[in-house]
This record gives C-alpha cells, sequence and structure tokens, in this order.
C-alpha cells in the first residue's frame, strides 16, 4: 500500500510539498499544482517546461516518486462541448511528463455536469476511450474519480461509464459523495451515500483519495473533517479495501484550511497552514490504518 496526498494540499509551493512529505516519512506524491521559484502556480501539465524541470530535479534530489498526476483533464470546469483538441493537448504534455517522473497513474475526469437531461453521453465516452488509449499506449494507467462530473452524478453513471470506455480504471473519493446529489433518481435528488458508491465501483477501483466531510444545509456546502470525523465512511471503507487485499495507492486530500486569495495574506504562513494540517492528517490515517489492521470487525 502506498501513503501520498494530493501536492498543494500541503502547500503552493513544491518545497512545501516536499517538506511535508518529508515530515511524514512517506516518498510519494501525488501531483497536482505546483509552484517553482520564479514561476506562478499551475497544475504539472500546464507550468513552462522550464518550471517543470525544476520540479522534477527537486522531487528527484528529495528522494519522492510520483504515484499518481491528478491531470485537469476533462475536469469539472471543463465542457464536453469544448474542442476535443483542448483535452487532447494536455494528454499529449503529460505524457512525457509523467514518463520523465515515473508516474504510475492519471487521474482524469468525465467534463461538467451539463443542466438538463441530455448529458452527451456518447460524446463523452467517444472522447474518454480515445484519452485512455493514448495513455495506455504509453504505459500510463488512467483512473478516474467520482467528483462533480459525468461519472460522479452517481453510482449507476459510474459504471455506464465503466461499461463503455473499455481499460479505465477507478479513483474513489470518500468525501465527494457527501456534497453531490444522485442524479440517478427523481427530484427532490438525496445526496450521495459514500458507502454504497464505493461497494458498486470497488472492484475498479485501484486508488483512492480519502477525504471527509458533513453536509452543512445551513451554509449550503460541506464542512471538511479529519479521516473518520466526517460522514465519508471513510473508515469501513479502507477496513472493506483492506479485506479485500488492496494494495493501492491511498492519497490524502484535507481541504480543510482556506485558500487565501488575498495578497496581503502572507505566503508563507498560507504554506506553513496548509503543511501543518497535511502532517497531521496523514498522522491520523496512518493511526487510522493501524486501527483497522489490528482489530476486526
Amino acid at each position: 500500500m502506498i501513503l501520498c496526498g494530493i501536492s498543494d494540499e500541503a502547500g503552493n509551493r513544491l518545497a512545501s510539498q516536499i517538506r511535508a512529505t518529508l515530515e511524514l516519512g512517506w516518498n510519494h506524491l501525488e501531483m497536482r499544482n505546483v509552484e517553482v521559484p520564479g514561476f506562478p502556480k499551475g497544475n504539472l501539465h500546464d507550468v513552462p517546461d522550464d518550471a517543470f524541470g525544476i520540479a522534477a530535479d527537486a522531487l528527484g534530489a528529495a528522494g519522492i516518486n510520483v504515484h499518481c498526476f491528478a491531470s485537469t483533464i476533462g475536469n469539472w470546469a471543463k465542457n464536453v462541448e469544448d474542442p476535443f483538441e483542448i483535452t487532447l493537448g494536455e494528454v499529449a504534455r503529460a505524457i512525457p511528463r509523467m514518463q520523465r517522473l515515473g508516474a504510475r497513474f492519471v487521474r482524469i475526469m468525465s467534463y461538467k455536469v451539463r443542466a438538463g437531461d441530455d448529458q452527451m453521453e456518447e460524446e463523452r465516452f467517444r472522447r474518454l476511450r480515445e484519452v485512455v488509449r493514448r495513455f495506455l499506449d504509453a504505459g500510463i494507467q488512467p483512473v478516474h474519480e467520482n467528483c462533480m462530473n459525468y461519472g460522479g452524478m452517481s453510482w449507476r453513471h459510474a459504471l455506464r461509464m465503466l461499461e463503455n470506455v473499455p481499460g479505465l480504471q477507478w479513483v474513489f473519493d470518500t468525501a465527494n459523495p457527501v456534497f453531490n446529489t444522485d442524479r440517478s433518481l427523481p427530484e427532490p435528488r438525496p445526496r450521495q451515500d459514500p458507502w454504497e458508491f464505493w461497494t458498486h465501483v470497488r472492484d475498479a477501483s485501484t486508488h483512492i483519495h480519502v477525504k471527509d466531510a458533513r453536509w452543512n444545509a445551513a451554509k449550503n456546502d460541506a464542512d471538511y473533517a479529519y479521516p473518520g470525523d466526517g460522514d465519508g465512511a471513510v473508515e469501513r471503507i479502507l477496513r472493506d479495501a483492506i479485506s479485500r487485499g488492496y494494495e493501492g495507492g491511498i492519497s490524502i486530500e484535507p481541504h480543510m484550511v482556506a485558500v487565501f486569495h488575498d495578497a496581503a495574506v502572507n505566503a508563507n504562513a498560507q504554506d506553513d497552514a496548509l503543511r501543518e494540517n497535511y502532517v497531521e492528517y496523514g498522522r491520523r490515517l496512518e493511526r487510522l490504518i493501524a486501527r483497522i489492521r489490528t482489530t476486526k470487525g
């Protein structure tokens, strides 16, 4: 089992991400957004070549491997009506960078949910089949996350996509069902059940995002929590995965520290808060896994 975390949850700057990883005694990251000296923050497949080179060299010097790359390919901000060339360009940039880093998995999504009933399923499936083919041909395994996208609309949508996109595997996020409604059911739609969703995609899941939350109706948003303290069924899902012989990656995504966009907020203080929360989150996950392994039922 490989423990890692989504990189920018430990800080915006690569130095903070590396420091947090080493504090935990881990040697893997799931790279997403990164900031290196002299360059603005960006997703690893979007930053300039020089910025990527600096990041790759620093990770290598620290002895940190990239287990998964959390790309923006087909994510909740992208529309399925957008030119497909945008997606293919991201794939083309991601592949050589992942190969240099030795990353085994790439997180992708299935585009933003459209208003109304027409989700343009066949077009989504067509695009994802091509994306998956290109990554697999390059020796990289694509994994789809249940988030605010077609595949995250319900477990039924997830299964329909897996059936229509051969070679695609899953990264299950424990907390995303807490704030997503079940779009396979009529109005008023209930929020999804994390355990129910997991049981339908666990056989296809080769990566897990550990995030936990409770829905706060008063603010119409989720309140994020340490693993096991929310409604994401984190312990139940991990206990089930471990009992079934799961040996893949488990990546933390605390989402607990507010990210300030005010330039007046000290960047060092921001990164310190993110890193400290990330390290504590990782330690709590380690204790939770240890308890699962020493107890039954």
